[in-house]
Formats: structure tokens, sequence, C-alpha cells
């Protein structure tokens, strides 16, 4: 069974969705990585079949691109 962790972001447009998940599925290529775009926290899920994914690895990437992004609570 895999873990997921779940991200609150202010990513506003498919394109900008688009280009952060590249450059994820380039650092962590055995994530599953999805945006939703119409929920109101703009939702970013990581799934790990290996176990917790790496949280403040993904905020930080995000950040770095100029994007905020937190967990959001279980």
């Amino acid at each position: 069974m895999a873990d997921i962790e779940v991200f609150r972001t202010n990513v506003a447009t498919r394109r900008k969705a688009t280009a952060l998940l590249h450059n994820l599925q380039a650092h962590f290529p055995t994530y599953r990585i999805t945006f939703d775009l119409t929920d109101c926290d703009r939702v970013l899920r990581v799934e790990s079949p290996e176990g917790l994914p790496d949280a403040h690895a993904v905020a930080a990437l995000l950040q770095a691109h100029g994007c905020a992004c937190s967990p959001l609570p279980d």
C-alpha cells in the first residue's frame, strides 16, 4: 500500500502545474504526483510506494520555483 502526502499550493494555472509536475517527476521518479487546481486549496497529491513521501523536499522544490506549498493536516 502506498503512502500519501497532500499539500496546499498557490499554483493557479495548468501550464505552471504541468511544468512543476515534470520537475517533480525528475526529482522523485517513483512518486505518483497529481494536481487538483479545481480544489480551493489547489491540492498537490504525492503518493509513494516506498514509505511516506519526503514532504520537506517536495515543498522546497515548489518554493524554489516561486510557489507556496504546505502539507495539509491529516
